[in-house]
This record gives C-alpha cells, sequence and structure tokens, in this order.
C-alpha cells in the first residue's frame, strides 16, 4: 500500500467526519446567515439612505420657504420704508410750506408795521413843521381852527 491509497483513506475519513458532524450544514448554516445579515444591514443602509434623502429634500423644501419668506419680508421691509421716506418726505415739505408761509407773514406785517410808523412819524413831523409855521404866521383864534381841521384831515386820511 503506498502513500497515495493512505492519503485517499485519511481524506474519506475526514469527509467522513466532516459530514458526521454536519460540517457543510454548519458552513451553509454560518454562509447563510452572513448573507442575511449582508442584506439586512443593505436594506438598513437603503432605509438610511431614503430617509437621508427624505430629511435632505425636507430641509431643501424648508430652506426654500424660508428663502421666499426672507425674500417677502425684504420686500415689505423695502416698501414700507419707501412708505415711511414717502411719508416723512411730505410732512418735511409741508414744514417747509408751513414755516416758509409764516415768514412771508412776518415780513409783511413788519412791513405793514414800519409803513405805518413812517407814515405816523411823518404826520407828527408835518404837524408840528405846519404848527411851527402857521404859529408865526397865525393869530391863536384862526390857529385853533386850523389845528382841529388839520387833525380832523389827518384821521380820515389814516382810517
Amino acid at each position: 500500500m503506498d502513500a497515495t491509497f493512505w492519503a485517499l483513506v485519511g481524506l474519506i475519513i475526514f469527509l467522513a467526519i466532516v459530514i458526521y458532524l454536519k460540517v457543510p450544514g454548519m458552513l451553509t448554516k454560518s454562509l447563510d446567515e452572513r448573507a442575511d445579515r449582508i442584506r439586512d444591514e443593505l436594506d438598513e443602509a437603503r432605509r438610511l439612505r431614503e430617509e437621508a434623502q427624505q430629511l435632505l429634500a425636507e430641509y431643501q423644501r424648508k430652506r426654500k420657504e424660508a428663502e421666499q419668506e426672507a425674500a417677502e419680508i425684504l420686500t415689505a421691509a423695502k416698501h414700507e420704508a419707501e412708505i415711511l421716506v414717502a411719508d416723512a418726505k411730505a410732512k418735511t415739505e409741508d414744514y417747509v410750506a408751513r414755516r416758509t408761509t409764516l415768514a412771508e407773514e412776518k415780513i409783511a406785517q413788519a412791513e405793514r408795521d414800519a409803513v405805518t410808523e413812517v407814515r405816523l412819524s411823518a404826520v407828527d413831523v408835518a404837524i408840528k413843521a405846519a404848527g411851527a409855521l402857521l404859529g408865526k404866521k397865525i393869530d391863536s383864534k384862526m390857529a385853533g381852527e386850523l389845528f382841529k381841521e388839520s387833525v380832523g384831515e389827518v384821521k380820515s386820511r389814516l382810517n
């Protein structure tokens, strides 16, 4: 018997022990369990990927909504600012117009007061000058009559 025969006998005994101990079933079971674990991990990874895509889509949608809301807020703020600027401009123009009108009225009143004062001064000077001239040329009775007549005429012209 040669070594090849004994190698064959050893191989047959080894295979018989392996089959008796159900090693192929254990290997198959182990491989099946590993395949199931890998399949479960792949399913879990697929599920997590889908959840991540859903979350990403939701966050993108929320980001777009936030950007749109920010744009709307910005537009509303610009519109409100324009209204405030227009209102402030209108109020400023109204204030300037009122102040200008008031200043013009004060100037006109000052002019009227100055003209009235000049007229009164002129009348006083004229009366005094006329009184002085007439006092030299007219007697006292005639002077009284002329004075009353002049004062009455001046009053009628001033009113």
